[in-house]
This record gives structure tokens, sequence and C-alpha cells, in this order.
């Protein structure tokens, strides 16, 4: 494992983990108790000769395999880098990331200390009692093609090349509220938000305003208008110049809008492994959510730093 000065250089440099000190030690304290838990879960779930805790101990404290995820989430690094940095055996980290991964993914997204939304429900909720409005777009990480003969492998293929893609929710701030489990690069994105169940969340919940682009028209009639959209075109051919220049002023005002969306997306990518992920591609729902959880935790620390 590395050492003490080794792993606090780590951790006060933002640009290997892409989160603050702070940030960190609230995750240890926050994540690690949890992670035990499970681990002991799991000892205690078959049969064993040895009582629990005998054998031979961790390597990789639990500090270590969350900064091994961290590194691994934020450059893409490969299990045998981090294994000869961490001085353990491929092996080890491996199972590290595997287990702190989806305890990152389920804490959700941090909006203020001691709130997180964790589903879509929760986030429609949570802007029907703030009054503010919502927006929405996918957003697709390239991944590796399926080998020939598999299943379905021609789902994964979006504008020439294999992806997966993931819904976002930001509010008009920017501010990342949810990120959607992933499905294959081919689902339209008014599919997709139809599977996670939008249109019945906003039918029987709160007066909600969610803005979207030309890929989810047909959500407003809907959801009673709830989904704005780009107006659609009346004239296809021939159009009258009065009709061009108000279709584009209106079209411009809606895009203006919605371009928040886009700067809360920006720094997902700048994590590698969302950039282009090299990985198996069942964990990119984890991945993805690990992430945004991580970035709105950061953000929201930053925020209170600038008030004060």
């Amino acid at each position: 494992m590395v050492g003490n000065r080794a792993r606090a250089a780590i951790i006060q440099s933002q640009r290997i983990t892409g989160l603050s000190p702070d940030v960190i030690a609230e995750l240890v304290t926050e994540i690690g108790p949890l992670w035990h838990e499970r681990h002991q879960e799991t000892l205690a779930s078959r049969p064993r000769r040895r009582a629990i805790g005998a054998g031979a101990k961790h390597k990789l404290v639990f500090a270590d395999r969350l900064l091994a995820t961290l590194v691994h989430l934020r450059h893409s690094a490969t299990h045998d880098v981090l294994a000869c940095w961490f001085g353990v055996d491929r092996s080890t980290i491996t199972r590290a990331i595997g287990e702190t991964r989806p305890l990152l993914a389920a804490r959700g997204c941090t909006i203020a200390p001691g709130l997180r939304l964790r589903t879509l429900a929760k986030v429609i909720e949570h802007l029907g009692s703030s009054g503010k409005t919502g927006i929405i777009d996918g957003t697709e990480i390239r991944v590796r093609r399926p080998a020939a003969g598999r299943k379905d492998r021609d789902k994964f293929i979006k504008s020439k090349q294999n992806a997966v893609k993931s819904m976002v929710v930001t509010d008009t701030d920017g501010r990342l509220l949810f990120c959607s489990p992933t499905q294959p690069g081919s689902c339209a994105d008014i599919t997709h938000a139809r599977q996670l169940g939008l249109v019945k969340l906003l039918a029987d919940g709160p007066a909600v305003e969610i803005l979207a682009d030309a890929g989810y028209q047909g959500l407003g009639a809907q959801t009673s208008g709830r989904v704005v959209t780009p107006p659609h075109r009346k004239f296809k051919k021939n159009a009258p110049d009065w009709y061009e220049e108000m279709h584009e002023r209106q079209r411009k005002a809606h895009s203006s809008r919605r371009i928040r969306v886009e700067h809360g997306i920006a720094p997902l990518k700048n994590w590698r492994a969302l950039a282009r992920h090299h990985g198996r591609r069942e964990h990119m729902s984890d991945t993805v959510q690990a992430i945004a959880g991580l970035l709105s935790h950061q953000e929201s620390i930053t925020r209170i730093d600038r008030r004060k």
C-alpha cells in the first residue's frame, strides 16, 4: 500500500482525484462504515471454519481503496497501473473498485448539506417545492463494441460509433440533479425518458416546467405542456419571411434557456471514465451516477465557500 506521504500528496492534489481534501474526508467518514458493514455481511453469509476476522488482513485500507477508485474514475487508469502504484495485486484493485463504485453511485446528487436526490421522483418533488425549472438532455459515452456474434450487438451503434447514453437533469443554474442509468446508444431520448417514468411523474406530481430539446418533442402533449420543447416548424417549404424570422427568434430563445444543461454535462466529460469508457459496459450505470454524485458534492462545497 502507499505510504503516508504519498497518500497525503494524492489527497491534497485535486488534479489527481478531482475532489478537494474536505470532500474526500467526508467520503471516508460516510462510506467507510457502509463498506465495512457490507464486508462483514459478506463474510457472515457463507459457512465458515474460522471465526470472522481470522486469517490475513487487508493490505489496502479503505482510504486507499477510495483513492484508487477516484483515480480510476478521474483518469481511467488501468488496474495494473493502480496495482503498481498502491503496491498490491491487480485483483485487489479490481475488487476494491468493484466494491466502492456502487457505494458512490448510491449516494445520489448533493444539492445542499443533508439534502440529496437519489431518484427521478425526488428530483421532480424538489423542483416542485423550490419552484425551479428543470432541464433534461441526453449525453452519450463511447464504449467498446460487443464481440461479433453477440446478441443485440447493433443496439450500441449511434452516429457510426458505439455508445451508451444517460439522461441528465439540471436546474436553470446548471446544477446536476440526476443522472439516469445508461441505455444502449440507439435508444431514442424520448423513449429513454418514458422508460424512466418521466411522463407519469409529471402527470401525478407537482406542476413543474421541464425544458428539453427537439429529441423530446411529443412529451409536451403527454404531460399537459409541462415539458417544453422547441417550436414545431409549420411551413416546411416556401415559408414566408415573417415566419422564418419569428421561428428563428423562438428557437434561439428556447435554446438560450436550456443551454445550462450543457454546462452541467461538460464537467462529467472531464472525468476520463466518461470521455471514452474502455471497461465493461455493465458498470457504466454505476460509473455515471458515481461521478455525478461526486461532482455535485464538490460543487455544493464550492458554493458554500463562495458565500463566505
